[in-house]
């Protein structure tokens, strides 16, 4: 029978064997992410897959920053990240260095993370927009790409939060299982 494990049972890498290992090669922009515990969580996900960077916009909180911390446990201090001022700038600079944009938006012709799509590319930023406008057209206009969470019930849309951490473990099955 399965035994819970204790915090301290459980392996756990170091912050500095964390740079040494192989990322997944998916980064996270942030665009005006207005909660500061959004920002942590997001970047405990982003720990815990081991992404090579979050990208922070707009009014995006950075750290240091004691709710982003509430939140991140720490993951803030291990996660490589940078401030931007205006995400669009950032998404074209990174397209322009061979980044694949995946905006996580319902758009028109945005393609549900349960059905088959292509990334033919081991470089990706997922774009998650703000809690209540979701990512701004110019940058839906920059991806290359925008992918749905399928919802059944009377919602249109999940926490911030929660729908960037779906996203990121859908693009690293989608990675690993097709070896992009």
């Amino acid at each position: 029978m399965a035994r819970k494990l204790h915090t301290e049972e459980i392996p756990r890498i170091t912050p500095q064997e964390y740079t040494q290992l192989p990322n997944i090669g998916i980064s996270v922009l942030l665009d005006n992410i207005r909660s500061h515990h959004n920002v942590g969580a997001i970047f405990r996900t982003a720990d815990a897959f081991r992404l090579p960077h979050i990208y922070l916009c707009g009014i995006t909180a950075t750290p240091p920053d004691d709710l982003i911390h509430k939140s991140a446990l720490g993951a803030e201090l291990t996660v490589p990240h940078s401030y931007h001022k205006l995400a669009t700038e950032i998404c074209c600079t990174l397209k322009n260095n061979g980044y694949t944009i995946v905006a996580l938006e319902i758009a028109s012709d945005s393609v549900k993370l349960d059905q088959q799509f292509t990334i033919a590319n081991n470089k990706i930023v997922l774009v998650v927009g703000n809690e209540v406008e979701g990512i701004n057209q110019e940058i839906i206009d920059i991806a290359d790409i925008c992918l749905e969470i399928p919802q059944y019930g009377t919602k249109h849309s999940l926490n911030v939060s929660v729908a960037a951490a779906i996203a990121i473990w859908e693009l690293a099955k989608h990675k690993t299982h097709n070896s992009l």
